[in-house]
C-alpha cells in the first residue's frame, strides 16, 4: 500500500470513528426544547406524577447504576414492549410517557417508533443516566437512583 492509500484509509478510519463517537455519546443533543426534557425535569415530573418515566435500559444495566427515583424499568428490548406501558397509561396513548435510556440514542429512537405507532405525549429524557452533549446525566447531577433487583422467578 502507498503511502497516499495508507493515508486514505486512515483518514477515513478516523472520521468514521469520530461519527460513530458523536453518535454513540449523542453530542448533538438539546434538553429542553419540544418533545424532550432535562434530567432534573424529568425527575420532577416522574415523582409528582405529572409524567410516567420509562427507564428503557437493560437489566445488566440498572443493577450497575440503580433505576432513577420516579422511573418504571421496561427493557425495550422485550417484545410486549407496548403492551407493559399501555398497561402502565391505563391503556391511553395520551398520557405523558418521558424515556430515559444511557445516552439518550435508544430513548430517541423509542421515542419515533412510539409516535409513529399513535402515542401522542412522548418525551425523550437524551441525557441519559450518563450524560450526552444534552447535559451531565441523572447520575453526574447526583440525583437519587433506587437498587434494582431482578424479580424472583
Amino acid at each position: 500500500m502507498t503511502r497516499r492509500g495508507f493515508g486514505l484509509v486512515a483518514g477515513g478510519t478516523i472520521i468514521g470513528g469520530a461519527v460513530f463517537a458523536s453518535r454513540w455519546y449523542n453530542v448533538s443533543a438539546v434538553a429542553g426544547v419540544d418533545g424532550t426534557l432535562s434530567v432534573p425535569d424529568a425527575h420532577a415530573a416522574a415523582v409528582s406524577g405529572a409524567v410516567i418515566l420509562i427507564d428503557i435500559r437493560r437489566p445488566d444495566e440498572w443493577q450497575r447504576t440503580g433505576v432513577g427515583e420516579g422511573a418504571v424499568p421496561i427493557d425495550m428490548r422485550r417484545t410486549d414492549f407496548t403492551d407493559v406501558l399501555l398497561k402502565r397509561t391505563s391503556g391511553r396513548t395520551d398520557v405523558r410517557v418521558a424515556l430515559i435510556c444511557a445516552r439518550g440514542v435508544r430513548s430517541r429512537g423509542l421515542t419515533r417508533r412510539l409516535t409513529g405507532a399513535g402515542f401522542t405525549a412522548i418525551l425523550d429524557v437524551p441525557e441519559g443516566m450518563l450524560g450526552s452533549g444534552a447535559g451531565p446525566g441523572w447520575l453526574k447531577r447526583g440525583l437519587p437512583v433506587v437498587a434494582w433487583a431482578p424479580e424472583p422467578a
